[in-house]
């Protein structure tokens, strides 16, 4: 994706949202790896207004995951309205002011998921 858009990475990075969803496909792709291994099972889940980037599951067990590559300043309400209908495990923030992206792709995904 970023090779094809002729863009540098200080030219990306200055783009917020095509560093957005330059961001969000690079975890994307990690949880895409991750369930082609079979490791897991990978959905996006959206409600009206409301989403939530990826969901993973293992087994029974879901974990909602929300990508965001600038600061977050308000509420997440996808992640609000996805935990109250359906109660996952564990709910992560990648990016922003949560778990560090390069933090996130460098471990297995099986690390972020609960079991």
């Amino acid at each position: 994706m970023s090779a094809q858009s002729g863009r540098s990475l200080e030219e990306a990075r200055a783009e917020p949202e095509f560093w957005g969803r330059i961001v969000e496909s690079a975890v994307g792709a990690h949880l895409a790896n991750a369930a082609a291994a079979g490791e897991c099972e990978l959905f996006y889940w959206r409600e009206r207004n409301h989403e939530v980037d990826f969901v993973v599951r293992v087994g029974r067990t879901l974990t909602a995951i929300e990508v965001k590559s600038g600061r977050t300043r308000d509420a997440l309400p996808g992640l609000t309205a996805f935990a109250e209908a359906f109660k996952p495990a564990r709910q992560l923030l990648v990016g922003a002011d949560g778990i560090p992206v390069e933090e996130f792709l460098l471990a297995p995904v099986a690390r972020w998921t609960a079991r």
